[in-house]
């Protein structure tokens, strides 16, 4: 239960975000955020990540759906049985469904975060959860999955351990 309001909260921060910034800056225009580092720009993205496979809205619509689908059943089924797992699966499954949203309902994904201080893609908040939770994933799995995994397993009574996946 916690993970879907984990979910629910994290994709309504993104679809509000999103919101306001198309009803108050106009498309490629610009207002500060963080001075020097960040500035809100309203970007219209039809591709994935840095605009690749922008022709082919409908294939990531597609992978978009599968992924989430995927992740869903991967939190439910407790693909990782500790919290620390769950919750980067989860911050991956917002994102996916955030973007997944944009793409079905607009046909392109909502971004706005600008960085100043590099040549950067502009991002949004279901972005920075894909990555956010991407990146603990993989520290998760590789450093602490055989340790945790065997112990929230004992504890929660499936006395599983990651030898016996």
């Amino acid at each position: 239960m916690p993970y879907i309001l984990l979910t629910l909260v994290l994709v309504g921060l993104d679809q509000l975000v999103k919101y306001l910034v198309m009803t108050n800056i106009p498309l490629h225009g610009g207002v500060p955020f963080l001075p020097n580092v960040i500035e809100l720009t309203y970007v219209q993205n039809t591709g994935a990540a840095f605009s690749i496979f922008s022709e082919h809205t409908w294939l990531l619509t597609l992978c978009s759906l599968v992924m989430s689908v995927v992740l869903a059943v991967a939190v439910w089924k407790k693909f990782f049985a500790h919290p620390v797992g769950r919750t980067a699966l989860t911050l991956v499954l917002a994102g996916a469904i955030g973007n997944l949203i944009d793409r079905a309902a607009r046909g392109f994904v909502v971004d706005m975060f600008h960085t100043l201080f590099m040549e950067f893609a502009v991002f949004n908040v279901a972005d920075i959860c894909v990555v956010v939770g991407g990146i603990a994933a993989a520290v998760y799995y590789i450093f602490f999955y055989d340790k945790l995994e065997s112990r929230a397993g004992k504890e929660s009574g499936h006395g599983s351990t990651a030898a016996d996946r």
